[in-house]
């Protein structure tokens, strides 16, 4: 099954990849490697989630942040490979949760993306992961993810 039809499957439609906010881009690929900018989570208004995850933001939500960021993730992997298919393996997640002080759950935050590339990729979505918080994020987003990919 390609991944365009698990996507199907999953009911997960890939958004558009908007223009970078700087002078930085989406990707870089040196050989096999594809190297993701960190990339922020979308509210089901379009805009961006925000605040503090254990303290404005439950676990459950900080999770589902996670999940989204993965998914705007698969779509700067589509747009600058053409296809999903090409992907060979996830290497690396580094997930940033903004997090209360006394939060301590980044993990589970961050196995919202996790778990969403093991279900599009099966074991080729499995990958070496750091899941920290931090004091602050860029416009006080919930969780930033960037991720390092093996291409075709």
């Amino acid at each position: 099954m390609s991944i365009k039809d698990r996507l199907t499957e999953l009911g997960i439609t890939l958004p558009t990849v908007p223009e970078p906010m700087g002078n930085y881009v989406h990707a870089v690929r040196t050989g096999n490697l594809l190297f993701l900018s960190g990339k922020g989570p979308r509210n089901a208004e379009g805009g961006v989630s925000t605040g503090k995850v254990g303290n404005d933001v439950s676990l459950e939500q900080g999770y589902q942040d996670a999940r989204s960021v993965g998914i705007t993730l698969l779509a700067v992997m589509e747009n600058d490979l053409g296809s999903l298919d090409d992907v060979k393996q996830i290497v690396k997640v580094l997930g940033m949760v903004n997090s209360a002080p006394d939060f301590t759950d980044h993990p589970k935050v961050i196995n919202g993306c996790s778990d969403l590339f093991v279900e599009v990729f099966g074991d080729k979505g499995r990958h070496a992961r750091s899941a920290v918080g931090m004091a602050a994020l860029p416009s006080n987003i919930t969780v930033e993810i960037e991720v390092i990919v093996e291409v075709a």
